[in-house]
């Protein structure tokens, strides 16, 4: 099992470049099921849930074929299944997205219900909600979500709570419903917008994405399309915590400021002085951060998806800063690794106490999810000393070359093969 090595105390600086948003480009990836004609998807990151994703798709007939790094061609004109086992879904929780289109184009799909991380409870109830107001006679059997519909009707959904993956499901579903779908309380985040415009770039009638209220009206077919996928505005925010934490001067191309308004207001608050243009966003610091608190919300509010990173950060900050988690019950788990490196956090249900200190020392931690992994590489930046980070698959889920982009900024850090 691969390890990450880093040395602390070296400042970065240089230009990293900003991959492709995983979030945006898994349920995208799956909108090819919309169509028989060839998708072509570009700024696609090289990531472990992106192949995991594009394994599903080759199991249901999908062609899949990697034109250039970061470009991948799919086209679904001869689709030979419509299951999604679950060997392949049990360890991503965006398996799930392939349910609606299989449901809206060939009126049936049984997919296994979801893994990912373990952060806490993602229940799957408001998709099968959604769809059966779509029309679909849904349940779940043997651990799967089994779906049949002659044709969807257009419908209007009011989720129970804000859902990005459940947005996603119905905005794919309606596309080809008969009438007009109408989604309240919809997600607004921006990987649900490019979804959106990507789904209209192959001919959807869709109006409202980026509020909570989103109209689809649907149409009789789709057509294939080429697509440029966001970039990723959590890899983005977490090089700037990186360089927050560990100092320096960085500057990230391929970036989208505009999509990080929450997240560039709290680390201007912590002390990084920022420079942005369309699709670049420069950033220098020098001295010690300030403690900003932090609420997590759906968006536009702070994602929960950056949680981590303001912690590592908050830990050397200059005085306390409260966080609350509002999103998931379980997103605490870097805790414990960050408190062996030195840290100084109280737990209290959903929110967190962290009084700074001037110092963390590496140590042996363990990666626990995603985001944690990320917290624990900016930690290690900051630290005095040498961590090593176990369990860094999480890591290669939603980063990609992080340890190669970090090294070309000056940091001190390697992959150890496992």
């Amino acid at each position: 099992m691969d390890k990450l090595r880093i040395v602390g105390g070296n400042r970065l600086s240089g230009e990293v470049s900003i991959s492709g948003a995983k979030n945006a480009a898994l349920p995208i990836l799956c909108a090819a099921l919309l169509t028989p004609d060839p998708i072509v998807l570009r700024n696609v990151p090289a990531l472990n849930d992106i192949h995991t994703t594009l394994k599903v798709l080759g199991q249901l007939g999908v062609k899949v074929q990697w034109l250039e790094p970061g470009v991948v061609q799919l086209q679904a004109n001869e689709i030979s299944s419509y299951e999604a086992p679950y060997e392949l879904v049990k360890t991503m929780r965006a398996s799930i997205l392939v349910l609606g289109p299989l449901l809206a184009r060939f009126g049936q799909a049984r997919v296994s219900l979801p893994g990912g991380c373990a952060i806490g409870q993602r229940p799957v109830d408001q998709h099968i909600k959604g769809l059966a107001a779509l029309g679909a006679d849904i349940r779940v059997e043997h651990g799967f979500v089994v779906a049949k519909a002659k044709k969807l009707q257009g419908a209007s959904i009011r989720t129970d709570m804000v859902t990005v993956g459940g947005t996603e499901q119905f905005l794919m579903s309606a596309v080809l419903a008969n009438g007009t779908t109408v989604l309240e309380n919809a997600a607004r985040e921006p990987e649900v917008v490019d979804l959106a415009e990507l789904l209209i770039s192959m001919g959807a009638s869709i109006s409202g994405h980026g509020t909570d209220r989103i109209v689809i009206n649907g149409v009789g077919q789709l057509h294939g399309t080429d697509y440029t996928v966001v970039p990723d505005r959590i890899e983005a925010g977490t090089f700037l915590c990186a360089v927050a934490a560990a100092g320096g001067e960085i500057t990230l191309r391929n970036a989208a400021p505009d999509t990080m308004g929450a997240i560039l207001d709290k680390l201007t608050e912590a002390g990084l002085q920022l420079e942005t243009g369309s699709d670049w966003i420069r950033a220098s610091m020098h001295g010690r951060p300030r403690a900003v608190g932090i609420k997590t919300f759906e968006h536009p509010g702070f994602p929960t998806d950056m949680q981590a990173q303001i912690m590592a950060l908050d830990s050397i900050a200059n005085g306390t800063s409260f966080i609350v988690e509002n999103i998931f019950e379980n997103r605490y788990m870097h805790v414990p690794e960050l408190i062996r490196m030195g840290a100084d956090i109280e737990l209290d249900g959903h929110t967190a106490v962290v009084n700074g200190v001037q110092q963390l020392f590496g140590a042996k931690v363990m990666a626990t999810d995603l985001r944690a992994s990320a917290s624990l590489v900016i930690a290690a930046l900051a630290a005095t000393g040498e961590t090593i980070i176990d369990r860094i698959y999480h890591l290669d889920r939603g980063y990609e070359r992080m340890e190669v982009k970090l090294k070309a900024l000056g940091a001190q850090i390697e992959r150890l093969r496992g």
